[in-house]
């Protein structure tokens, strides 16, 4: 999954928060921006001459890996000292200008991999990924200029390579699906390694009109476009393992609708239906501990994360548990609904049944009564169902019922977390010569479990 900028993995919440990911939704890599940046020290100029420091860098990741995780290094930001220009972003400063000397940026791509090699050991550091840069293909993140990211990765890969040839290094890490045939093309045609592609979308992506708020980017998006884009991703890449690095409800980092139960029903269908198109599908993000625009002080103020700065899960959080507990085979599933997705996920001692009633915005989506039959499960001896959706799993809709305080104190934050919390109830079913049916009611933009035990 994702985070926001590297110095944020030095606070205390920011560590908690990661540890609870990992521990309860089985996450096992991070990836942040800014590594590289002056902020971290990593290479600083006096004058003439150039301090190399790694020991920012070694803290964050000595952290991850005594919990059981790895970085996913994206390789970014241009350090002051070897910066072209002074072009900046977001409020910590980070600036995406190109390297003033290519072969400069090699060495410190160099003395940075072969350090980490040197304190963790190299079958550790095979087990990374090295990604080039963030988004090369906006303006926002440099010039957009192909030819120069594509030079970037020639001297990236090239430094890494010569460290050790088994690391993984990748690219071209771009927004909205794009250049990925053009970036392979250019890695055969001047005999470089790319070990995976990555690439970011969000279902926001180049629709609706410019000017549009999210919601009618939106209701102008298809409610399996990820889907559809990670197909053709996948056809290009061939081969090559694909990484999406980036991917969200939305690009918008104060929507509403990441603090609610839509975005729990959009995660579940988008990540059922990415089996067997992709290697690794990295949410943006874990945590609203995040200081791209500035750092919010509002507990529910729209922001990417899964938990909100208090840590207080959200529904979106919810949906990552619900999918961690889950089995390990797809069992096909019968009927169509506009708005229903239903999946069966079978264990060794039980099977699991998971529904989506989801909607973009704008687009008709009503109380549905779904009612199943299952054939060949005629051991069942219970079923237990979990909820997301406006009554269940939300704390959002009990902050908005204590008015909304901007600022929480611990009894206030207990009751939130409460209120978070999946709760499992019991479903009536009947079990006749082999065929269990039940029946359940779904809410608009919600999500549902039921576990069926052996």
């Amino acid at each position: 999954m994702g985070s926001g900028h590297a110095t944020l993995a030095l606070r205390a919440d920011w560590q908690r928060q990661l540890k609870r990911a990992h521990d309860e939704l089985g996450m096992k890599h991070v990836r942040f921006h800014g590594l590289l940046c002056d902020d971290m020290g990593t290479l600083i100029a006096e004058g003439d001459t150039l301090f190399y420091s790694f020991f920012n860098a070694d803290t964050v990741f000595d952290f991850l890996l005594s919990i059981g995780m790895r970085p996913f290094v994206e390789l970014s930001f241009m350090p002051s000292a070897l910066a072209s220009g002074g072009q900046l972003v977001f409020h910590y400063g980070a600036n995406v200008s190109p390297p003033k000397d290519y072969a400069a940026w090699a060495v410190l791509i160099r003395k940075l991999v072969q350090h980490w090699v040197e304190r963790y050991g190299l079958e550790e550091v095979r087990q990374w990924f090295f990604e080039v840069w963030n988004e090369p293909n906006l303006t926002a993140f440099g010039t957009g200029n192909q030819a120069e990211y594509f030079e970037l990765y020639k001297y990236t890969v090239s430094a890494i390579k010569g460290v050790d040839a088994h690391l993984r290094v990748g690219g071209p890490a771009t927004a909205a699906n794009a250049w990925v045939e053009d970036f392979l093309a250019y890695c055969r045609a001047n005999q470089l390694v790319a070990d995976f592609v990555t690439t970011h979308h969000y279902p926001t992506d180049a629709f609706g009109k410019p000017g549009d708020d999210t919601e009618a980017q939106l209701s102008a998006s298809s409610r399996s476009v990820l889907r559809e884009e990670t197909r053709a991703v996948r056809k290009q890449a061939g081969t090559l393992p694909v990484y999406y690095t980036e991917w969200c409800t939305s690009s918008n980092p104060r929507d509403p609708m990441h603090d609610d139960p839509y975005a729990a029903a959009f995660i579940v269908k988008t990540i059922m239906e990415a089996q067997g198109l992709v290697q690794g599908y990295s949410y943006w993000t874990f945590s609203d501990i995040f200081e791209e625009n500035y750092f919010p002080s509002v507990p529910f103020h729209g922001g990417f994360g899964l938990l909100n700065i208090h840590g207080i899960a959200k529904p979106s959080y919810r949906a990552f548990e619900m999918l961690h507990n889950l089995g390990d085979r797809l069992v096909p599933v019968m009927g169509a609904h506009a708005t229903l997705d239903a999946w069966i996920v079978t264990g060794p001692q039980s099977a699991t049944l998971v529904l989506t009633n989801f909607a973009l915005p704008r687009h008709p989506i009503a109380l549905e009564t779904v009612s199943f039959r299952l054939t060949g499960f005629d051991t069942c001896a219970k079923a237990v169902v979990r909820r997301i959706d406006l009554d269940h799993a939300n704390a959002k809709r009990h902050w908005e019922q204590m008015g909304e305080p901007e600022y929480l104190n611990a009894q206030q934050i207990a009751v939130l977390d409460e209120a978070s919390k999946l709760i499992s109830e019991p479903l009536n079913l009947t079990n006749e010569a082999g065929v269990i049916t039940m029946q359940i009611d779904m809410p608009p933009q919600a999500v549902a479990t039921i576990a069926l035990h052996r």
